[in-house]
């Protein structure tokens, strides 16, 4: 398990700032299968499950994570199992430390993909 997969989300506040661009690429280092998705205010990852079970299985898994953690991240199900999730922080206007432990939890869930 990663050390951000052992951390906890922190409550949100309105007063939460962004993450700085160094921070945000040092924590990137730590989750590498995920990427800044356009704009640089969030984080994207990208799965191809096994078939439109499976996705939906991986929903149920990242909403049990993400309610646990009160983190909840954008989901996305195309092409009946494409899945894609982005992270951020809403009360911050773009990435915490947050995003990047959810992403670490996100990455240790199991998912049956197709070969």
């Amino acid at each position: 398990m990663s050390r951000l997969a052992a951390e906890h989300c922190k409550p949100c506040s309105g007063d939460v700032s962004p993450l700085p661009a160094d921070d945000v690429r040092r924590l990137l280092r730590e989750v590498p299968d995920w990427s800044l998705a356009p704009g640089g205010d969030r984080i994207r990852r990208e799965w191809r499950a096994r078939d439109f079970a499976a996705a939906l299985a991986f929903f149920h898994r990242i909403g049990e994570v993400a309610d646990r953690e009160d983190h909840h991240p954008d989901v996305h199900l195309t092409g009946y199992r494409n899945v894609a999730v982005e992270l951020w922080t809403h009360a911050a206007g773009g990435l915490t430390e947050n995003d990047f432990i959810l992403a670490a939890k996100i990455d240790a869930l199991p998912l049956e993909q197709a070969k």
